[in-house]
């Protein structure tokens, strides 16, 4: 059995709060260079200022946008791995560090309805666990801005919805959102797994490589038929229009009572940062 020490894990998790707010990963590159071929101005004039903004950011190690976001994070612990401490201490230590040291703007505040006081350093993270069959610690990190987590929604289908009820209700969530949530957004798909468990599978969607299909065929299929529906409805970078509303359609799916079937539609904007260390 492997040990790892706390110190480690909140050293990560600072480094990856830098990280994932200044430097896009390539995948989000590589669509808006692809989008950008297929558009005509305004649009493809937008996907150049997303290009030339990644480009100042990681050049002058400055955060991609105001808004450095929830951290939301994805552990997954190795069975075969034993850490000297608290992780979940260690991982919120590691966001107070990453966001303080490197003046990352902290939007946590501690009473949602009535003193809405601020932590001043952006803890507690938002922290979903898997144990796993391995001898090491993966940490992904998902800095979720403000305006697109409000985009979001839920809704508790039945059976007899059917397929036409999912792409409806997620069609329906794009078209509310607008430009709101800064498009081309990424649309995160969580279907089954109850109330609560739904919402984790379509933020799960987000941290998913742009376009890497699902495994299963089925939601592959709808991935790919979701995709250019949402971008039939034509709001485009930053709303003025466009081919490119969505980047990407990613669907979780997972087992539920056979009386229901939940949808959650998560949305990620066009900033579409995440990091990852293995340990």
């Amino acid at each position: 059995m492997r040990e790892i020490s706390a110190e480690k894990i909140t050293a990560a998790v600072a480094a990856l709060c830098a990280r994932a707010a200044v430097n896009l990963p390539p995948d989000t590159l590589a669509c808006f260079k692809k989008c950008k071929a297929a558009e005509a101005s305004p649009a493809k004039k937008i996907f150049e200022i997303y290009e030339a903004n990644a480009q100042a950011a990681a050049c002058k190690k400055i955060p991609l946008c105001q808004d450095t976001g929830t951290a939301v994070i994805f552990l997954e612990i190795g069975r075969g791995v034993r850490v000297d401490g608290d992780i979940y201490a260690a991982i919120n230590k590691g966001v107070k560090e990453g966001y303080t040291k490197n003046y990352l703007r902290v939007s946590i505040v501690d009473d949602p309805v009535f003193e809405r006081k601020n932590t001043g350093d952006n803890t507690p993270a938002v922290i979903h666990t898997k144990i796993v069959k391995r001898d090491k610690i993966k940490i992904i990190l998902l800095p979720k801005g403000g305006g697109a987590e409000n985009m979001s929604r839920l809704k508790m289908l039945t059976p007899a919805d059917g397929v036409q009820g999912v792409k409806d209700f997620v069609l329906e969530t794009v078209k509310l959102a607008d430009a709101n949530p800064c498009p081309p957004v990424v649309v995160g798909v969580g279907i089954g797994g109850g109330f609560d468990g739904c919402a984790e599978l379509a933020k799960r969607a987000l941290i998913r490589p742009l376009g890497k299909k699902n495994k299963n065929k089925n939601y592959a299929a709808l991935e790919a038929e979701l995709l250019k529906l949402v971008n039939k409805l034509g709001i485009g970078p930053q709303g003025f229009g466009g081919r490119t509303t969505a980047l990407a359609v990613h669907i979780e799916y997972a087992p539920c009572h056979m009386a229901s079937m939940p949808v959650a539609v998560n949305i990620g904007c066009h900033s579409h940062r995440r990091a990852e260390a293995v340990l």
